[in-house]
């Protein structure tokens, strides 16, 4: 079966997150001072097949363990999506 995933990789708290910093300057230099903090982070979406919800998990926490995301200072979280979810 197929099963669309939904990743998130991010900084973990106290994590210095330079590009969040630039960010957040250039938003209150266009006059956004109502933004406090910016984090910058990942967003990855996949297709996997795999032969039940179980199973597509555990390949997506392994994948999130050895490529995807730095365990030191990146935290790493999905959603998995499948039927008709999964096609949108």
């Amino acid at each position: 079966m197929l099963y669309r995933v939904e990743a998130r990789v991010s900084l973990k708290p106290g994590v210095l997150d330079a590009p969040g910093q630039v960010l957040q300057r250039s938003l209150h230099n266009l006059g956004f001072d109502e933004v406090k903090e910016v984090r910058v982070g990942k967003h990855i979406t996949m297709e996997v097949e795999a032969d039940s919800p179980e199973q597509a998990r555990a390949r997506v926490a392994q994948m999130g363990e050895q490529l995807l995301a730095n365990p030191v200072v990146e935290l790493f979280d999905f959603e998995i999506f499948e039927g008709a979810e999964a096609a949108r």
